[in-house]
């Protein structure tokens, strides 16, 4: 989230009393915003909503986010600072089961933390993704390239079977991201009031089961 702060020019570089106090309540805001969002989505949520939610007045979310508009692009931007770390173990020299499973695990695991998250992502690219098309394509679509890369040398090589690597990551990312976008599906047909901790362990060795041997790789 710093980064995201540094790079909307929402907080000072340097540190101090009142620089804390600004990232502690833009922290709040943004988690409580990716809720509302997440449940109403853009057009159902409300400066209002989110200010009952953040515990603020109404008046500090329009001190830091003039607009509901600049507030739900700042959210994104939070939300897709998330999706860029667990991609890392991706790398040339890794192994390609233990990369590939460290990468889902990831994945699960800020699904599990930040369903909200994830609702908002799913929200805005149903809508045509227009508030973030510039990251789709100047920065998910090389990121993903370099990454596919590594998979084609890895299958030039024998360690894992032939796919279509950029396919591979789609279904990685809707096997992942499901557990939180269809969280409510999920709960009713298991019989669930709510998704446990222990749940998800069990979902994510299930869905490294099924990539690896999609990519014809043995769970270790």
């Amino acid at each position: 989230m710093e980064d995201v702060l540094h790079r909307l020019d929402l907080v000072p570089k340097d540190g101090g009393g009142a620089g804390r106090v600004r990232r502690a309540n833009l922290a709040q805001i943004l988690k409580a915003a990716e809720q509302v969002f997440a449940e109403a989505g853009f057009t159902g949520a409300t400066m209002a909503e989110i200010a009952d939610r953040a515990d603020l007045p109404k008046a500090n979310l329009h001190y830091y986010f003039g607009t509901k508009e600049e507030l739900y692009r700042a959210v994104l931007a939070n939300v897709l600072e998330m999706w860029k770390p667990p991609i890392s173990a991706i790398r040339s020299d890794a192994d390609p089961a233990q990369a590939i499973a460290d990468y889902v695990r990831a994945k699960m695991e800020v699904t599990r933390t930040r369903p909200c998250a994830s609702k908002v992502f799913a929200n805005e690219i149903l809508h045509g993704a227009t508030q973030i098309e510039g990251f789709l394509t100047n920065d998910l679509k090389p990121m993903i390239e370099e990454k596919s890369a590594i998979l084609d040398e890895w299958i030039s090589q024998g360690r894992m079977a032939p796919v279509d690597t950029k396919s591979f990551f789609f279904m990685i990312w809707a096997m992942t991201q499901h557990y939180a976008d269809f969280e409510a599906q999920i709960r009713l047909v298991l019989g669930k009031k709510q998704l446990t901790k222990k749940d998800f362990a069990h979902f994510t060795e299930e869905v490294i089961r099924s990539v690896l041997r999609a990519a014809g790789l043995a769970p270790d």
